[in-house]
């Protein structure tokens, strides 16, 4: 495959993808979502986030020889800031600080 193919393979696949995406907000940008869409759309990055975290815990990969120190921390942190501010993008920062600070003391 020549260059030029990929490069234009790549850009179709691109604009693609973007039509996709835009087509529903583009439908439905002059119309208000049923009270029960957006209470499930408040739901989606937790639900997220915590696929996440299970998939991480509960790889059955052999090269995962369990979760570490660092990460069991950033996890009870992460969760204790989201029970109590109820703030998604605090809570991802400070499980993040506290993950990286202890694998770099580590």
């Amino acid at each position: 495959m020549s260059l030029l193919t990929a490069m234009l393979l790549i850009s179709v696949i691109g604009l693609a993808t973007y039509g996709m995406r835009s087509i529903p907000i583009l439908l439905l940008a002059d119309r208000e979502l049923p009270p029960i869409v957006a209470v499930a759309l408040r739901n989606v990055a937790p639900a997220v986030l915590a696929a996440l975290v299970v998939t991480l815990i509960a790889s059955p990969d052999e090269s995962n020889f369990g979760v570490s120190i660092p990460e069991i921390a950033g996890l009870v942190v992460g969760g204790a800031i989201a029970w109590k501010t109820r703030n998604l993008i605090f809570t991802l920062g400070t499980g993040m600080a506290v993950f990286w600070l202890l694998l770099w003391l580590a």
